[in-house]
């Protein structure tokens, strides 16, 4: 077979996106701009309604970033020094920091291995006396298996705090991420499904409480000016970035449909490929892709083909929470949550954006066919294929 003609396809192609919508985020842009308001200003009060609309919740409260956003959700339900809030390794560092920065111990329990999300199962046994919120992260745009979570988290009067900072406009079981738990968490980082061109965040919830509590704090805990009720932060979503999400907004539907589109074209050109595994969409959820994120036990030898071919990849995480230098003072050690150790070293994320190409989709599955292909060959000869470890 003819070896395709090498092809540059990046990770994320964010100048994709903004040329397609260009001019009028230009217009929203210069339109702030004139207006000199660039704080609280009239397009985070519409973004806000637009984006709980868009969740299907009551509220939402427009903060500085994802982190912030969590922090400020587990903040305003109570959450503070000497509680307990249970979430998962295999997850971004924000998840831990927000729990950490309440002053609370993160606990742990490991993942499925086949959706990368809490484990239900291993939930009931974490929960101590001193447990005062889970938070269960949706990841690379898949929803956790959250009939499951809030039973547990209703048994034991637990709040929930979805963390859906990577799963804009995913569902469960018909309701979308942000509406299932007492408060989620979005971020608005630059190469979300929905991305800023900066930091951003959203709280959202249907409790009115928790979204005054979280004004407050995101602002200085300002009733008035210069008039303060409680010790709040600055975490303000800027005006700014406000205005180039709600343009962002309206397209958000149509992104997440042809990341869907793509991964079903991966799925059909790589779904025979031995020891390679896809992505898991269970019937509960709808996966909005914001990363495609197969697994193999050679991964980074896999990796080095890609890379060396023009094909930007990432890793999803190499070293789970539970293992970072920063979260030594937990006391975890290695082999205590093996699923996430065992993704950690085998989890390869592929090019995933909603301007890829037909033909681009076709060369990174073409390429990893051919990587295989020719190993099994190898094999047959005789050569010794050496293990590759992770990080090597």
């Amino acid at each position: 077979m003819m070896k395709p003609a090498m092809m540059k396809v990046e990770l994320v192609d964010l100048g994709a996106q903004y040329r397609s919508i260009q001019q009028e985020v230009r217009e929203e842009i210069d339109s702030v701009l004139a207006s000199a308001r660039f704080n609280l200003g009239p397009n985070v009060y519409q973004l806000e309604e637009e984006f709980a609309t868009y969740c299907r919740v009551a509220h939402a409260v427009g903060v500085a970033s994802g982190t912030d956003a969590l922090y400020l959700a587990l903040k305003a339900l109570g959450v503070g020094a000497g509680d307990e809030v249970i979430t998962v390794p295999f997850t971004f560092i924000a998840t831990v920091e927000a729990i950490a920065l309440c002053g609370a111990r993160p606990v742990f329990v490991d993942i499925d291995p086949r959706t990368y999300t809490m484990d239900p199962a291993s939930l009931a046994s974490a929960i101590t006396p001193r447990t005062r919120a889970i938070v269960p992260v949706h990841l690379y745009g898949l929803p956790a298996d959250m009939d499951s979570i809030m039973a547990v988290a209703s048994r034991h009067g637990l709040a929930v705090v979805e963390d859906a900072c990577q799963a804009h406009g995913s569902e469960y079981r018909g309701h979308r991420v942000g509406s299932l738990g007492h408060a989620a968490a979005f971020s608005f980082y630059c190469s979300k499904n929905l991305g800023a061109y900066g930091d951003g965040g959203m709280v959202v919830t249907d409790d009115p409480a928790l979204a005054r509590k979280v004004r407050l704090l995101r602002n200085h805990g300002e009733v008035q000016r210069y008039r303060h009720s409680v010790l709040g932060t600055t975490s303000r979503l800027d005006e700014l970035q406000a205005a180039v999400l709600r343009v962002k907004l309206r397209y958000l539907d149509i992104w997440n449909e042809a990341r869907r589109t793509w991964a079903e074209e991966y799925r059909d050109r790589l779904d025979d490929v031995p020891g390679l595994s896809l992505p898991y969409e269970p019937a509960y959820g709808k996966h909005v892709y914001h990363l495609f994120v197969v697994r193999h036990p050679q991964r980074d030898a896999l990796r080095r083909r890609l890379g060396r071919l023009g094909i930007a990849t990432g890793i999803h995480y190499p070293v789970p929470a539970h293992l970072q230098p920063a979260c030594d003072f937990l006391g975890y050690r290695a082999g205590d949550f093996p699923e996430a150790e065992r993704a950690a070293r085998e989890v390869l994320s592929l090019p995933m954006y909603p301007e890829l190409t037909l033909d681009q989709v076709a060369y990174v599955s073409q390429v990893i066919r051919d990587w295989h292909r020719e190993r099994k060959a190898q094999g047959r000869r005789g050569t010794v294929l050496p293990f590759v470890a992770a990080g090597e």
